[in-house]
């Protein structure tokens, strides 16, 4: 009885034990945040003149900048548009003061001084010199145990934003460029004394394995002096409605170390972390004797992210990378931000547009980024801060890089978030260098998939040995009949890629994709700033930058397009180049959807990039707000876990024809589809149902899946227009829509009587003119090079600056800039050919085929009836269809040449829809035209305003 009753009393003992809440020990802080004293150093003189032990006479408030405290140079360039302008500029050292009071209670403590994130450092504790620390990307901690007793001192902190780290680092990372959060000089993170006991905990590391189920506790332990010392393990979820409380462990620890190993299991009830199920515990650990001796607590998700032949996976389920591209732009701040808060509204709104993944270009971002992606169930990849050329003879950059690598693995490790890892942008150089890096961050630490960088020599060297994973454009050099056939994104620029790549080049379809260049890889293949079509910019956005930063770029091109007489035509050209673009993105991103096997895409942008010469590449703007081009809702049509496609061989058909295409889906979901219809429907302009049907999916494959192929007649349809194919998938969300166009197949393109068709602006066509005949002229495209501008299809890459530098100076040719189409649907001459106000598929052979007239000279009234839209560098007004009163004559100009594209079908009908226009009661040009001014029209413009070079470090 005596025995049954101690092993109760035992049993309960070490259930309670191992149920109670795990008591914590709480270290102690003094927040250095709020007003320090402050002397900007512009002349270098601080260091040699002692400034540590004087007195500052200015003041700033910390966390912040002297961008923020209004403290440095002010900025009063008004015509800068590289990036957006700075109201207060400072570089070089700044130093900061503030006093503080230790307490009694710290007397024997290790104290530390914590800035989170600041640029190169030096701190004085009462005058005397503690250190260094060049961090940027992670905390810089420095040990004041020795300086500090109890009583007021003085701290002074140095801040060097200028020559102390690699000059490799200041010209071209997002860490530092002036082109998103600027060179900037403060401290921005958390600030603050802290005190620990002797003996305490220090790096802890969790090594997740979701297949068994535990996770493996990396710690290490301060010198002590202290004996019988065992540590207490104790984990619970703490971010789900799904509750799960782990048991808690406890280990004696052999002191004659100080790191240690402990495999801690959680239960075959734990939660897993990703995408879908962004589940985290929180693990406390303690170090208990005869009494606590230090507490950590330290969030992570229990995942594993790997790779799966050549696509991801997460917790051995294949996963898609739907990612976005992010370069640190904040502009109200011109720095990163630096709270939970305001990274869960960046992801949250990222997440509505069906992104998964974000990839930091060049830079790292802080433990917040990290926490909120935790949270909202996102893969992140950082970089270490470096775009350029590796040298392995440059031991001062190899260093220093290998320093950070180490820093970031460790301060930002156990975030589950934190799944891929590189070495920067664009690098190129030694391969030794870069394997010698990798290397040794992978020795580190496991938990992330490792890459050279992210688009390496350009893409032309392909697959690197060692790498998990390869952030590309292309993989190897063009080879072969197919000059894209090594492409894994669908746009470049005129630089990189003939003619601007696949999207631009190749009559519209939905089946190209980038089938045969994965095939050079054995990785994952995540396609590289895929996208960059520019929008032309939105003026309305001006009155948002009420912070540090001015957009004094905007107010140039505004003026700029006053000045050519279109002030009133910028928000026409905002809309109609950014619906197009949308279409753009959206062709792109399906050919990597249709692409079996590929590993995702990394887009620039979802947002406008302000910096570089102003690359207004975004759905969203600067701000990650809606521009109102596309709803989310829209845009996950094509973004999403779940995309149905119709892969189809052309998008113009005629009535004659059969429409034909199949029907495939991407599931990237948690979820199988087998057992769900997919429901179709071809609607004509009215929305009213042409056919319609459903099929079963079988398929409960996760991945690209073969569903069935759809055909319908077009013989109902009997006059050209527009039609809507929707797709959609029963019971979740996942519908897709295609616009076609439908034409007849017996257009007659015979020139009515009355009407001259012509390529020549001769006597006898002016002589038509002057007895008042109506004259369609398809001017000479080679006599009129000098007054024209080529034919693009897609709109401009990134920023016609920028690449009409890199462009001449590789003496490839130039884009034509262009951005385009705006026109008016309702005009008669659309009649019979139906369009929207901006460029559609159906304009492909028509624009290939154009040479836009520059109409500068016409008054600033005077507007086409299809314009092109330039760029924000030339401000031409353009004009690829437009028309004149000449004498009692009427003159329709296309600068298009049709008859070389009359055999698709939708050039065939626009030049049906130009005839029946000039032989209606419509045509009646309001704008007189002498044939004097009309030859002038034509003579080789002089008037365009010189474009000043802009350089890109990766094509130095």
């Amino acid at each position: 009885m005596r025995t049954g009753y101690i092993i109760f009393l035992i049993a309960t003992i070490i259930t309670y034990s191992s149920c109670q809440k795990t008591e914590k020990y709480e270290r102690s802080r003094i927040d250095l945040q709020g007003e320090w004293s402050f002397q900007l150093d512009s002349l270098n003189k601080g260091l040699e003149e002692n400034w540590q032990i004087t007195d500052f006479t200015e003041s700033v408030t910390l966390p912040c900048t002297t961008d923020t405290n209004k403290k440095g140079v002010l900025n009063t360039k008004t015509d800068e548009t590289t990036h957006l302008s700075r109201i207060y500029s400072y570089v070089g050292k700044a130093w900061y003061k503030r006093q503080v009071d230790i307490p009694q209670l710290w007397d024997g403590k290790n104290i530390s001084l914590t800035l989170e994130r600041t640029k190169p450092t030096m701190v004085w504790v009462d005058g005397k010199p503690v250190g260094t620390n060049d961090n940027i990307s992670t905390s810089q901690i420095y040990d004041l145990t020795s300086f500090l007793s109890t009583g007021s001192h003085s701290i002074t902190v140095m801040v060097d934003n200028g020559e102390s780290v690699p000059p490799q680092i200041i010209i071209s990372s997002h860490a530092y460029t002036e082109s998103t959060q600027t060179n900037w000089n403060g401290i921005i993170g958390e600030i603050y004394l802290e005190a620990a006991n002797s003996l305490h905990l220090k790096d802890i590391q969790i090594y997740p394995d979701a297949e068994k189920k535990t996770v493996l506790v990396k710690f290490k332990l301060s010198k002590q002096n202290i004996e019988n010392v065992r540590v207490r393990l104790d984990a619970e979820a703490w971010n789900t409605d799904k509750k799960h409380k782990v048991n808690a462990v406890t280990h004696d620890l052999d002191l004659s170390k100080n790191e240690f190993e402990i495999e801690y299991p959680l239960g075959e009830d734990a939660l897993l972390w990703s995408e879908f199920n962004p589940a985290l515990y929180k693990l406390y650990v303690s170090l208990e004797g005869t009494e606590i001796y230090d507490s950590q607590t330290v969030s992570f998700g229990l995942r594993d992210f790997k790779t799966k032949g050549t696509q991801f996976a997460i917790n051995d389920h294949i996963t898609f990378l739907r990612g976005k591209h992010d370069a640190c732009v904040f502009p109200l701040t011109a720095h990163v931000a630096m709270d939970v808060d305001t990274w869960r509204k960046y992801f949250q709104t990222a997440k509505e547009y069906g992104i998964n993944h974000y990839r930091f270009h060049s830079w790292c971002p802080p433990k917040a980024c990290f926490e909120a992606a935790d949270i909202e169930g996102i893969y992140l990849q950082p970089e270490l801060s470096f775009w350029g050329t590796l040298n392995k003879d440059d031991e001062r950059l190899i260093s220093y890089l290998t320093k950070e690598g180490i820093n970031i693995q460790n301060e930002y490790g156990n975030h589950a978030s934190f799944v891929m890892f590189a070495l920067g942008n664009e690098l190129s150089g030694d391969q030794e260098a870069m394997n010698t890096l990798v290397d040794t961050f992978r020795k580190i630490d496991n938990r992330h998939l490792y890459a050279f960088g992210s688009n390496n020599f350009l893409g032309y060297n392909g697959q690197l040995p060692e790498e998990d994973f390869l952030v590309t454009c292309r993989i190897g050099g063009e080879w072969g009949v197919n000059p894209f056939n090594t492409h894994v994104r669908g746009s470049f620029s005129f630089a990189d890629a003939p003619d601007g790549g696949y999207i631009n080049h190749t009559y519209p379809n939905s089946v190209m994709d980038f089938s045969e260049a994965i095939t050079k890889s054995t990785v994952p293949v995540i396609s590289h700033e895929s996208g960059q079509f520019q929008v032309y910019p939105d003026y309305n956005e001006i009155k948002k930058y009420t912070g540090v930063l001015q957009p004094r770029n905007f107010e140039v091109f505004k003026k700029r397009l006053a000045d050519a007489g279109m002030a009133d035509q910028a928000d026409d050209f905002f809309k109609a180049s950014g619906k197009w673009a949308v279409q753009l993105y959206k062709a792109d991103i399906e050919m990597d959807l249709r692409t079996a096997g590929f590993g995702g895409f990394q887009l620039l942008d979802l947002q406008d990039y302000p910096g570089q010469g102003s690359a207004f590449v975004g759905i969203l703007d600067a701000f990650m707000d809606s521009k109102g081009l596309v709803t989310p809702e829209e845009w996950r049509q094509f973004c999403s876990p779940v995309v149905p496609l119709f892969v189809t061989e052309k998008f113009c058909w005629t009535n004659n024809e059969t429409l034909k295409g199949d029907i495939r889906i991407a599931n990237y979901s948690e979820n199988g589809l087998a057992g769900k219809d997919l429901n179709w429907t071809l609607s004509d302009g009215k929305g009213q149902p042409i056919d319609e049907g459903n099929i079963k999916i079988e398929s409960n494959q996760i991945g690209l899946l073969d569903v069935g192929q759809i055909q319908i007649s077009l013989s109902s349809v009997s006059k050209a227009q527009k039609v809507i194919l929707s797709l959609e998938i029963q019971g979740i969300e996942a519908k897709n829509t295609y616009p076609l166009w439908i034409y007849p197949e017996n257009v007659s393109i015979d020139i009515l009587a009355g009407i001259t068709v012509t390529d020549k602006l001769d006597d006898s066509t002016i002589s038509r003119l002057k007895k008042g005949e109506s004259v369609l002229w398809f001017p000479n495209k080679e006599k009129y090079k000098q007054s024209t501008v080529g034919g693009l299809f897609q709109t401009d890459y990134w920023n016609y600056r920028m690449f009409k530098t890199i462009s001449e100076n590789a003496k490839k040719p130039v884009s034509p800039g262009t951005l385009g189409i705006l026109t008016n649907p309702e005009h008669p001459l659309f009649k019979d050919f139906p369009t929207d106000m901006h460029t559609s598929w159906q304009w492909f052979p028509i624009i290939k085929q154009s040479y836009p007239l520059i109409l500068d000279k016409t008054p600033s009234t005077y507007r086409p009836i299809v314009q092109v839209i330039d760029n924000v560098e030339r401000n031409h007004k353009l004009g690829l269809i437009f028309e004149f009163q000449m004498d009692n004559g009427k003159l329709l100009v296309c600068m298009s040449d049709l008859g070389s594209v009359i055999d698709k079908p939708e050039a065939k009908q626009m030049y049906h829809s130009m005839i029946n226009y000039m032989s209606s009661n419509d045509f009646k040009p309001q704008s007189k035209i002498s044939i004097e001014s009309l030859k002038d029209l034509f003579n080789p413009v002089t008037t365009t305003n010189k474009i000043e070079i802009l350089e890109n470090i990766s094509y130095k």
